[in-house]
């Protein structure tokens, strides 16, 4: 196969020879090989500087990281043996650790596979792909996941916000199959879910807190909780089905909280869940005013920095929700505090959380942290495959 050669600026190759797979667009050499000259999802040899072959990437000529590493050899391209190999190799990992069949199987760059994500719920897979070239292989990717594990249903829910920065159309379709009303089942932590696949967020689930809300366990029996971000119930459901004596589930969303319901009485824990629709800022006022206390608060927010230039906006909203929260734990009750922004280190989510008990006048002792699930392996060059942050603390009065 005769690629096209992209050649970076001196200096250029250092990081990508330490494992990154990310080429910036400033880091090309556009005098000697322009832009403009690539089809998107075009495969192309990179060359440093002084001409050795740095392996095969894929590209997006717009975009500001305008190509990814898929191979550091010359001679292995994006097909459907590659996809084959990587899909197999991630789905080792998964099967070795998971034995309910619900996990995410190909979790993108971590798994040598920019651009595209499956999760898997039991007999539905659905595949999320955000990058050109794996646009263009999108049947050899379904053919692949038929052959290795043969699912009932297989969705293409190719609506995510980064298909519009690829200049990709959106879309989402049942290409194997079909849905019972567009939810897929599927058991995390042994509480059995039926997820919005085709109308929910992002797959219609978010696998990467399994470890942590197992970790509700330790903390909710017999207690009354709040699971502030709720969505469809990740936590509330869970933490009601772990025992706790009544769950509240505040979401903006009337169709989440909809499926929270739906989740409830799939595990028979109705009776002890109520729901509450509310912006997170304004229904955490609304509780404080009301002089609601519980034993667990859970925040899950989504990411609240998407950009780096959004940290100090984003870092504020995090304080403030942090305070509002704490205001509702009882006296040795636990906050259980979460962040999937990626530009937002954990030590500074840390300091947000002490800030915030000093500014209500409460101590808390960080009891555990918790991180990204492993069917979500961090790639060790790439520190944004790392973008899990969960703390449990206790709310003390002020020492």
């Amino acid at each position: 196969m005769q690629l096209s050669s992209l050649k970076l600026n001196p200096k250029s190759d250092a990081r990508i020879r330490a494992g990154h797979m990310w080429i910036y667009s400033n880091e090309i050499d556009t005098k000697v090989t322009p832009l403009k000259g690539f089809e998107p999802g075009e495969q192309v040899e990179v060359f440093a500087a002084d001409g050795k072959s740095m392996g095969v990437a894929i590209v997006s000529p717009q975009a500001l990281i305008c190509a990814r590493m898929i191979s550091r050899s010359s001679n292995v391209y994006l097909n459907r043996k590659f996809l084959k190999y990587r899909i197999e190799s991630a789905l080792q990992l998964r099967e070795q650790h998971y034995a309910d069949q619900s996990y995410r199987l190909c979790f993108g760059d971590s798994d040598g596979l920019p651009g595209l994500v499956v999760d898997r719920f039991s007999e539905t897979l659905v595949v999320q792909i955000s990058n050109p070239a794996m646009e263009l292989v999108k049947d050899d990717i379904v053919s692949v996941l038929d052959e290795l594990i043969a699912p009932a249903t297989i969705v293409l829910k190719n609506d995510g916000k980064m298909r519009a920065v690829e200049g990709l159309p959106v879309y989402v379709e049942v290409v194997k199959g079909e849905l019972n009303e567009g939810f897929a089942r599927f058991t995390e932590n042994g509480v059995l879910f039926d997820a919005p696949v085709l109308q929910g967020q992002k797959t219609g689930w978010f696998y990467d807190h399994r470890d942590s809300r197992n970790h509700l366990k330790r903390y909710v029996e017999g207690k009354r909780v709040l699971d502030v971000f709720s969505y469809i119930g990740g936590w509330g459901v869970q933490a009601a089905a772990f025992g706790a004596d009544q769950v509240v589930c505040l979401d903006s969303s009337a169709f989440a909280l909809e499926c929270v319901s739906r989740n409830a009485h799939l595990n028979q824990v109705e009776g002890r869940m109520a729901t509450m629709q509310a912006d997170a800022f304004e229904g955490l006022k609304t509780l404080a005013q009301d002089k609601e206390k519980f034993d667990v608060v859970v925040l899950d927010p989504p990411a609240l920095i998407a950009r780096r230039k959004d940290i100090k906006v984003g870092e504020r909203a995090y304080q403030k929700l942090n305070q509002l929260a704490l205001r509702l734990v009882e006296t040795n009750g636990v906050l259980v505090t979460a962040s999937c922004s990626m530009h937002l280190e954990r030590n500074r989510l840390v300091n947000i959380l002490q800030a915030s008990a000093r500014q209500v006048d409460r101590t808390v002792q960080l009891l555990e942290q918790g991180h990204q699930a492993l069917d979500h392996p961090i790639h060790p060059a790439i520190a944004e495959t790392e973008y899990i942050k969960c703390l449990f603390a206790r709310s003390l009065k002020s020492w």
